[in-house]
């Protein structure tokens, strides 16, 4: 889901009413609505870390859900750019995790 830009509307009807100002927050799907991809990333050091992509939603969900994982892994990480981050290979518990919390549509990507 992308970030809409809020741009100023200038009009010279009377009546007129901004209603892109008026509209409900950001939704977030349902979790088996989601379609959440788990990748491997080596970054410098040649440490590993796992990298959960493609939420769509509130990113305060997103956070319950980072701190959610990083607790049942025993792990540190962190959530960045609508993607939470843990340090280490923890793929496969994070997958399992996620089918157990409702989110059906998971897999693992990358080489």
């Amino acid at each position: 889901m992308s970030k809409k830009k809020k741009r100023t509307v200038y009009s010279t009807n009377p009546d007129f009413v901004n209603q892109f100002f008026d509209q409900d927050p950001e939704f977030t799907p349902a979790p088996e609505a989601q379609r959440l991809r788990v990748w491997l990333d080596r970054i410098k050091g040649n440490k590993e870390v796992t990298r959960i992509v493609g939420f769509e939603g509130e990113e305060t969900v997103l956070e319950e859900l980072g701190k959610n994982l990083k607790k049942k892994c025993g792990t540190g990480g962190s959530v960045k750019d609508m993607e939470v981050l843990l340090q280490g290979d923890h793929r496969d518990k994070v997958i399992e995790l996620l089918k157990q919390s409702g989110y059906t549509d998971v897999k693992k990507s990358g080489g």
